[in-house]
């Protein structure tokens, strides 16, 4: 495997090296080459007229595909061929980008329109959904599936994908959490960067796409984990845990970020100045544009901040929202809102500017159809080197919930094994929300779980099938020749969870619960007497309490993507030894959510989990959750040991190095993430009870020890005052080193002192 995709690694690891390790040289060639795009960019602008300029501000989606209430609009290549139009969306592939270009090219200025997608995990090559990546803690994976996602959208005329979605989810009920990283800031942050560096690379380059963090900000928190949902924290909450992951976002070097749907405190997102101006190009110093997200420009009428679309388009642009995704708020209105001087015209050209300067950078004004080769696009909509990644990356986002008596691995020696449920043989459903639906592209290169358990087994092994039930629904019917199946097999493999158009957006769900008779389906299958394995395919947590406390094995599976079934069959058979770990914590109830570990204590903590008399306790509940963040078993053993603190005491201006011996104490190589988390003991504002801080992924051979370390500085350590300014306070502070927030075998103290 390793060498298998080496060519990408090394590709994407140089890229890397000389974004991060540039010298003064190239930071003056920088500088530099971004003088002269400035000036070209205000070059263009002086011979624009007003409606070209409003123009440019304006995005429109193709008639053939949408992520929103299509808007057909008739005149749609008049307006490109009069240059009333900057940017397009959902136009897939070389000859229909070239063909809306060619078009642009026609135009007075023959300004060239940007090519936007949602390209959220993969492009023809599908990889795991961003929060099964997220279970891989692996940033060189996550970055490398950004990589060649990027590879291929370029290839096929994109520009520019709207990716990564950087909110903070907390609440399992909101379908958007599948686009996302999960509950936690700091892993969250570097997921962020991770993503943005790999879709971008050197910005200009044929194979990087601009990247879009969405969507700014605190969309993750709606009221309910209903889709759209307003949102209402304190300044202190959006500072600590929602905006860290755009920060990390903008220090790699987003070109783009989206505005979300949500009001926050009672502004709408895309008519937050304070978000947008104040923080974002304000304080931040971000010098990308900002996108709408679909329509929510002419949405601010029916959140009831704006009477009509007119002075929905006056607080957007006011407030610093660049680009208009198809509302038509800017198209229809900017130009008379300047002629009234309710716009001044330098807020106009700013935004035009911005967005002016990303076509320069991309190239396209020297090149408009320079990712519009279609030799390129077949080559690498079929680079088999893609396809190895995205078995590679699958399987490091399998997640191991349970294995009783070690029933996995599967013994290839086995006779016969029952393959039954919903989720056995089809193969476009392992795609998962957001897939890209390619024209002329059918499924065949998907690999089912049925497909790749037989590409396992060979003829050795006798596979028998039966659906059992549907994914939703009542019908029962199907359980008598599933158990008269089971019966004949050695062990059973039973794969549900939810449809892949169940969580995604405007997929939020109050019950998230197994969805029919699915877990009736379980039940009967265990009370056979096999042994049975619960594959669990979906984009969010679920509640699945009677599966996980009497079926012998569990593998979270979500959604993996296009290699999901050879990436299924390793990780069962142990070909791969899975590493996973959650990046959200799964409740036990629906009550119990928002759940999440890095809570605030109460003055009545519940120190135990029975105990509920006058404490912050559920009398008929368990305050933990089922699987707590971070959780995730291997086919190995692991002993944390001999932890070191370099020093008890250190000021502001020190470090601290913490390190601890792992070892791998069981019978077959794997991989850990070992997790360093830290506790602010008392403080002037109410601290979490742990805090995820670092963490590090490694590889052992059995009996092997690594020593890990990690180092504690003044970053670490601070947190937001009820003012909303980063600071550090003297005090007490707790390390834990672990294998998940709930499992800490590690624990020690220092002190920070003036």
């Amino acid at each position: 495997m390793i060498k298998s995709v080496s060519k990408i690694v090394i590709a994407i690891l140089f890229s890397f090296l000389f974004i991060f390790c540039g010298n003064k040289t190239d930071l003056k060639n920088s500088s530099t080459t971004n003088n002269r795009i400035e000036q070209k960019v205000d070059s263009v602008l002086a011979l624009m007229t007003l409606e070209e300029k409003i123009g440019q501000l304006n995005q429109y989606t193709s008639d053939w595909t949408a992520t929103g209430p299509i808007t057909i609009n008739p005149n749609k290549q008049e307006e490109i061929k009069n240059g009333l139009i900057g940017s397009m969306l959902n136009v897939l592939g070389t000859t229909y980008t070239r063909k809306y270009q060619e078009l642009a090219m026609q135009s007075r200025l023959k300004i060239p329109l940007l090519f936007g997608l949602d390209v959220i995990h993969g492009y023809k090559t599908t990889f795991p959904i961003p929060l099964a990546e997220a279970a891989s803690w692996d940033m060189e994976a996550i970055g490398l599936s950004a990589r060649i996602a990027a590879t291929e959208a370029s290839a096929s005329g994109i520009h520019w994908t709207f990716a990564p979605m950087a909110d903070i989810g907390r609440d399992p009920r909101w379908g958007r959490v599948m686009e996302g990283a999960g509950e936690d800031t700091y892993l969250g942050s570097k997921i962020a960067y991770a993503r943005v560096k790999g879709f971008q690379g050197n910005l200009g380059d044929v194979n990087s796409v601009m990247a879009c963090a969405k969507h700014f900000a605190a969309y993750g928190a709606a009221i309910g984990g209903r889709d759209y949902n307003s949102v209402d924290m304190s300044e202190r909450m959006l500072w600590e845990t929602y905006l860290p992951p755009f920060k990390a976002a903008l220090d790699a070097g987003a070109a783009t970020f989206m505005n979300s749907f949500n009001d926050l405190n009672g502004i709408p997102a895309t008519g937050n100045k304070y978000l947008q101006r104040d923080i974002l190009k304000g304080k931040w110093n971000f010098q990308g544009f900002v996108v709408s997200d679909w329509g929510s420009i002419g949405e601010m009428v029916k959140h009831g901040y704006a009477k009509d679309n007119k002075e929905a388009a006056l607080q957007a642009i006011t407030a610093g929202s660049d680009m208009d995704m198809e509302s038509n708020c800017y198209r229809n209105n900017l130009v008379q809102l300047v002629k009234e001087n309710k716009v001044p015209i330098a807020l106009v050209d700013e935004a035009v500017k911005r967005i002016l300067y990303k076509k320069f950078e991309l190239g396209l004004f020297n090149n408009p159809f320079k990712f519009c080769n279609p030799e390129r696009e077949q080559y690498e909509l079929n680079n088999p080197e893609h396809t190895k990644a995205a078995r590679d990356i699958a399987k490091k986002s399998v997640v191991l919930l349970k294995n009783q008596n070690n029933l996995l691995p599967l013994s290839k020696e086995i006779k016969t094994i029952a393959f039954i449920g919903p989720m056995v043989k089809p193969k476009r459903a392992n795609h998962g929300f957001w897939a890209i639906n390619l024209k002329d592209v059918d499924s065949s290169y998907i690999v089912s779980q049925w497909d790749g358990l037989q590409n396992k087994v060979g003829k050795n092994t006798k596979l028998l099938y039966a659906k059992g039930c549907d994914i939703d629904g009542e019908d029962t019917n199907g359980f008598s020749e599933a158990v008269k199946i089971a019966k004949q097999a050695d062990v059973v493999i039973l794969s549900i969870g939810e449809g892949w158009n169940m969580s995604g957006e405007a997929k939020s769900r109050s019950n998230i619960h197994f969805s029919g008779v699915q877990e009736d389906l379980v039940k009967v299958i265990q009370a056979t007497g096999k042994p049975v394995v619960v594959l669990i395919n979906a984009g969010r947590p679920l509640i699945f309490n009677w599966t996980a406390d009497n079926v012998p094995a569990i593998i979270y599976t979500w959604w993996l993507g296009s290699e999901a079934g050879n990436a299924i069959a390793d990780v069962l058979f142990g070909d791969y030894n899975p590493s996973g770990k959650l990046p959200m914590s799964f409740p036990r109830e629906i009550g119990q959510i928002p759940i999440y570990y890095n809570y605030f204590n109460t003055g009545r903590p519940a120190d135990n989990e029975t105990n509920t008399n006058y404490v912050s306790a559920y009398i008929d509940l368990k305050n933990s959750p089922k699987f707590p963040f971070g959780y995730g078993l291997s086919y190995t053993t692991f002993k944390y040991s001999d932890l070191k603190v370099s020093k008890k005491q250190m000021t502001d201006k020190e470090t601290i190095e913490v390190t601890a011996n792992i070892t791998n104490t069981g019978k077959v190589s794997g991989e850990e993430v070992v997790q360093f988390y830290l506790r602010d003991k008392v403080g002037s504002v109410v601290r979490p009870i742990k805090e995820l801080k670092d963490f590090q992924k490694i590889a052992l051979k059995v009996g092997e020890s690594k020593t890990v370390t990690f180092i504690i500085d003044k970053e670490k350590l601070s947190f937001y005052n009820q003012k909303a300014e980063r600071i550090t306070e003297l005090g007490e502070f707790e390390i834990m080193i672990g294998a998940s927030s709930a499992d800490i075998r590690l624990t020690d103290y220092f002190e920070l002192i003036d």
